[in-house]
């Protein structure tokens, strides 16, 4: 059965089709313009809901630093109108369209908030729910809620907008935003070291991250990716790439890149790469294009300690699992199964890539697989007991008939 497509205009409309659907229980999958749909478990619904006509920016303050949407706003036109205002969203939240097999420049700023996303910058601005100051939402009883508002200092009551970020539209359906944006640097320049194994990378990642320079990027891209770099310095140098990202006033960041070259001086060949060739790089880590291949090979995402990256990188590469970088100073890890690697038809690795930090108590999520493997193996962290019982709480209080991407968390939901 095909299902039916609602794309309602306002928030009312959405209320009335939640409503409509509470009434027969029928599942109903939520969406925005569907570039992370691929992602979590696939969703069995009778009909979805699409908030791509509920767009439009409904207040910008840029003196204020707030900026409130509708959720179906492209995230696109959220980021030029930040930067006619030399502004931007610190977190930096990924472009994942074309890893997922669809187009670039195409999410919307709800579904990033509905995911958590955040990029590079993550250690460093936090994620996303730590920038979302309000949103309004339509729950599984067909409610309008309404929680947070327009300032940090904000109290309300539960924090909601810490709730329903990461929820990927199990708990409601967003209908409108209100973010806090903070103003972009005036300088970016990358230091780059080459040459470096995991173990090196990682003390070198560490000895940066650690010292007073503010980095605000830290990445290890193992030979074989940095080679698929579309940025010559980096492809060109037929070596692995460590790199740090350094923003800010322009004698600052020169003064700061000078100091990270002399503590990491010895280590390998170093070289700097300059405003836009800086942009395009972190834009390539953060949107995990060395991944994007028009494939659908299961790519995983492991969060683990930064001091455990060389220790998982080599117990993964170990079996195979030789497609691999490293973002957040070492603390994220990317994952790219191939097509023959052992076990991969039946799990896509999971045991092994689970197995592998479950003494440092990391988490892997996979992001990309065939459906078929999404639908048998657990696509989030398996939650201890205690951890399910309260989600499954929680998911009862907002959404009691479970009509809401039924299933795309947690199997059987």
């Amino acid at each position: 059965m095909v299902a039916q497509i609602s794309v309602p205009v306002d928030e009312d409309a959405v209320r009335d089709i939640v409503e409509t659907c509470l009434a027969n229980e029928t599942a109903l999958e939520i969406m925005g313009a569907g570039t992370r749909r691929l992602l979590g478990r696939p969703v069995a619904a009778e009909q979805i809901l699409t908030i791509r006509a509920l767009s439009g920016i409904t207040l910008y303050e840029p003196a204020e630093l707030v900026l409130q949407a509708h959720a179906g706003t492209l995230l696109s036109h959220v980021r030029a109108a930040l930067e006619e205002h030399n502004q931007q969203l610190a977190f930096e939240p990924p472009d994942w369209g074309p890893l997922l097999g669809g187009p670039a420049d195409a999410a919307t700023i709800g579904g990033v908030m509905a995911g958590n996303l955040a990029g590079p910058r993550r250690f460093r601005a936090g994620a996303a729910r730590d920038h979302l100051l309000g949103a309004r939402f339509v729950s599984g009883r067909a409610e309008v809620i309404k929680t947070g508002g327009r300032v940090v200092k904000n109290v309300t009551g539960y924090d909601l907008c810490k709730l329903l970020t990461g929820s990927y539209g199990t708990l409601g359906v967003l209908t409108e935003v209100t973010l806090k944006v903070l103003p972009a640097p005036d300088k970016t320049r990358t230091v780059l070291v080459f040459g470096l194994d995991a173990q090196t990378a990682q003390t070198a990642m560490a000895s940066a991250l650690n010292s007073p320079h503010d980095i605000s990027g830290a990445a290890y891209l193992p030979e074989a990716i940095a080679g698929r770099s579309g940025v010559g310095y980096v492809a060109d140098a037929g070596k692995s790439a460590t790199a740090f990202r350094l923003e800010g006033p322009e004698p600052s960041v020169l003064a700061r890149c000078a100091a990270v070259r002399a503590l990491l001086a010895g280590q390998g060949i170093a070289e700097e790469l300059h405003y836009h060739n800086s942009l395009r790089f972190w834009d390539e880590v953060g949107n995990v294009a060395p991944f994007a291949d028009g494939t659908d090979a299961p790519v995983w995402r492991v969060s683990l300690p930064p001091a455990e990256m060389a220790r998982v990188m080599a117990a993964i590469g170990a079996r195979g699992l030789s497609e691999n970088f490293a973002d957040w100073g070492g603390g994220l890890i990317w994952i790219r199964v191939g097509d023959d690697t052992e076990d991969a038809p039946e799990d896509a690795c999971a045991a092994v890539i689970r197995g592998a930090i479950a003494a440092c108590g990391g988490h892997a999520t996979l992001i990309r697989a065939p459906a078929a493997i999404r639908s048998r193996v657990p696509v989030f962290q398996p939650a201890p007991p205690g951890l399910s019982a309260l989600s499954a709480r929680v998911k009862h209080g907002f959404d009691p008939h479970h009509i809401l991407n039924r299933g795309r968390m947690v199997e059987g939901a």
